[in-house]
């Protein structure tokens, strides 16, 4: 009898999502949120008031060295609402890619004793910080009905019914960095100190702290290659009334972020077969 040869093979492909079994893990998802959502003020002394102090923090100190002392333009809103507006979207999705970025590092020990689909945990990432998102939109909210009410040049226009869209691109554009980072990082541990410094310096680029309408047209055109800017001014136009609206501005977000999520999860299922044997 002639003998067989059986060849035993990975039949996984680079741009599989497995989208089915993540489905099937979808209670262990839901655990991964709460586990990130809760865990992280569980044992502080102020406890969730965190998801509102930080943020408010930060717009009081961007009031007065960006307003007060730098003076720089606001497009005639109210100072801490402006920022409010950006610090608020943008801590969305810096608070996604960098929490991701350390998907490996962070889960090794876990990773390397039990099989789930590891594109479970960047994806819990996501959906916690959403509603973490949430609950810092409602004192945005109060901030923008206190402005509102004493008759401050702003409001809403029709543009905020694609505010999800608009989230939905922050978030993919941030899940994307994030799973190219964390492979990144499996190798070059010093690579997550550099993440966190340059997320901070991106923001500055982004147009959070300055309208993109005090620039000139050549200005605003190298500005808006940051595929970011399109939708954080989005964003400012959809919830103040004020800011720059570019259909294709935001159309080339998009493909950017898409673009950028199927490469990052062409290198992290790559990277999942051995990293084990690297961190």
């Amino acid at each position: 009898m002639k003998p067989q040869t059986i060849h035993i093979k990975s039949s996984r492909s680079l741009f599989d999502l497995k989208l089915k079994e993540l489905w099937q893990y979808k209670d262990l998802l839901t655990l991964l949120v709460k586990r990130d959502f809760i865990s992280v003020y569980k044992q502080t002394v102020l406890g969730p008031i965190w998801f509102f102090l930080q943020p408010l923090l930060v717009t009081i100190t961007f009031t007065i060295i960006f307003g007060k002392v730098a003076k720089l333009s606001t497009d005639g809103l109210p100072e801490m609402l402006f920022y409010l507006t950006g610090i608020t979207f943008w801590n969305y999705f810096s608070s996604c890619l960098t929490a991701t970025s350390n998907t490996f590092t962070n889960n090794a020990s876990v990773f390397g004793k039990v099989y789930f689909p590891r594109l479970i945990v960047p994806l819990s990432v996501i959906v916690s910080n959403l509603m973490k998102l949430g609950i810092q939109m409602l004192l945005l909210l109060i901030v923008w009905l206190y402005y509102w009410f004493n008759n401050a040049p702003i409001g809403i226009t029709f543009q905020l019914a694609f505010l999800p869209l608009l989230l939905l691109v922050l978030a993919i554009m941030g899940l994307g960095f994030g799973l190219i980072f964390s492979a990144l990082t499996t190798k070059y541990r010093d690579l997550s100190f550099l993440i966190a410094f340059g997320v901070q310096l991106l923001m500055y680029g982004s147009a959070v702290v300055f309208p993109a309408s005090i620039l000139t047209a050549d200005q605003q055109f190298l500005l808006f290659l940051n595929p970011l800017v399109p939708v954080i001014e989005a964003i400012k136009f959809a919830c103040l009334g004020h800011g720059i609206w570019s259909y294709y501005g935001l159309f080339y977000s998009l493909i950017f972020s898409l673009v950028l999520l199927l490469f990052g999860v062409i290198i992290f299922n790559k990277v999942e077969k051995d990293f084990i044997d690297t961190v």
